[in-house]
């Protein structure tokens, strides 16, 4: 069973078998409006944790994706770049960005679990 971990900037990580699936929540969907636009990291590119991964744009702003822990692209989804929209329609889904083989497992530990992350937003109004 996979665990999802978020981010205080609205990413998500799934993680499952040692790799983690990194997009964005619905609320950041939400916020940005309609995207238009996605950059992605080339597969075998590592990151720290906190390190820009990759770049939204949408009708209102672009917007940076950080790496929620560090490690490996080991997929992208091409499928994004081509249409974006997806990450509006299904951002927890078929809206996904990278896949990391996670450098350091306890890195998750300082990332919030659902509860606290629908707390954390509900706070933001």
């Amino acid at each position: 069973m996979a665990d999802t971990r978020y981010t205080k900037d609205h990413e998500y990580i799934r993680v499952a078998d040692g790799i983690g699936v990194v997009g964005i929540t619905d609320y950041a969907q939400q916020q940005l409006g309609d995207i238009v636009f996605v950059e992605l990291p080339e597969v075998g590119r590592s990151f720290g944790q906190g390190d820009e991964a990759a770049v939204v744009e949408s009708v209102k702003a672009a917007s940076e994706i950080y790496a929620p822990v560090g490690g490996e692209v080991v997929e992208v989804n091409a499928a994004i770049e081509g249409e974006p929209a997806v990450v509006n329609e299904d951002p927890a889904g078929r809206g996904w960005f990278l896949k990391l083989r996670i450098a350091d497992a306890a890195e998750l530990g300082g990332l919030m679990d659902e509860g606290a992350y629908r707390e954390y937003v509900a706070t933001l109004g």
